[in-house]
């Protein structure tokens, strides 16, 4: 039996270089801003993909650390990667990642490729998590959006404490399809943040399929959010987020009350929802246009609509599949 077995795994391994051929190509831009603490790892991890991309540009967000020197001796060996850098700045905000990664794309604009992946810095991904993901966008024309859940430090997983659900594609690691990327006009410069956010829900409210699998989760060395900052003050930027991107009250209410179950408690529940209650005061303009927002609040509701139905009835919520496809 075990040779049998043995055999088996052998002829798909033999298998495996021909069924790559079938993948759609790949680029992917990285931009990253003092990310000298995890780069290398992130770089690593993509040199031991079982497909590498047709290019990689990272971008060097004006960085003054040693972010570029970490990248420049992988160059001469790997001739598909690429280093791009901008100038320092004083003033940074989420719009300066579009920027970025709008630098990196530029370069890959004469390339054949059918798939562009927008990668952090901080990320490390096992060697089959991109071939695994291009499968995805092979076997299903439809599919606009790509990725995985993650896990952090201390136990926390995506897939576990988020309720943003499998249609949801986390920007540390997203791939699109180029026609897709084309289609939504790429990422929107946003000075409050959610770029990412935006780009996928757009595309699913196109007609785009957008997807999260769970079965090859990648690791995230920085806690989500805390670039800079502590979780409780994260936590708050958070809040103004969720307003910023025209998410609801009633499911805002709902979101604190989960967050006051989950560490750092109660601090973290309520700074969530100051940060909510402070941009709402403020009247801060909102980033996404009324249609995103009727549709972004209309896929909350259901959400909470079926997860107040399976309290009711005692049954477990599975938080990422919320949402049936």
């Amino acid at each position: 039996m075990t040779g049998a077995v043995d055999s088996k795994a052998n002829r798909n391994a033999s298998a495996a270089p021909s069924d790559r051929a079938s993948l759609p190509r790949y680029v992917v831009v990285t931009p990253a801003h003092n990310e000298q603490a995890f780069l290398a790892k992130t770089i690593e991890s993509v040199i031991r993909q079982t497909v590498v991309p047709v290019k990689w540009v990272i971008v060097d967000d004006g960085s003054t650390d040693s972010t570029a020197e970490i990248v420049k001796p992988y160059l001469p060996n790997h001739p598909w990667m690429e280093l791009v850098q901008r100038p320092q700045r004083k003033d940074r905000n989420f719009a300066d990642k579009v920027r970025a990664f709008n630098a990196g794309y530029e370069k890959v604009q004469d390339l054949a490729f059918e798939v562009v992946g927008n990668l952090d810095a901080d990320v490390s991904l096992d060697a089959d998590h991109l071939e695994f993901l291009l499968g995805k966008f092979r076997d299903d024309e439809r599919l606009g959006v790509a990725g995985t859940t993650f896990k952090e430090e201390g136990g926390y997983t995506s897939e576990r404490h988020s309720f943003e659900g499998h249609f949801h594609v986390s920007g540390q690691c997203q791939l699109f399809r180029r026609k897709c990327f084309e289609e939504i006009g790429g990422y929107k410069p946003n000075r409050a943040g959610g770029i990412d956010w935006v780009a996928v829900t757009t595309a699913r409210m196109v007609g785009w399929k957008t997807r999260s699998f769970r079965e090859k989760p990648f690791f995230h060395h920085r806690r989500l959010g805390t670039a800079g900052r502590s979780a409780v003050s994260a936590l708050f930027v958070y809040g103004e987020r969720d307003y910023y991107l025209g998410g609801s009250p009633v499911w805002e209410l709902f979101r604190v009350a989960y967050r006051m179950t989950k560490h750092p408690y109660i601090f973290g529940g309520l700074s969530l929802g100051l940060g909510y209650g402070w941009a709402m005061l403020r009247r801060i303009p909102r980033s996404v246009s009324d249609e995103l927002m009727a549709f972004h609040r209309k896929e909350q509701m259901s959400k909470q609509k079926i997860i107040l139905k399976s309290l009711l009835r005692f049954k477990r919520v599975d938080s990422f599949t919320v949402l049936p496809d």
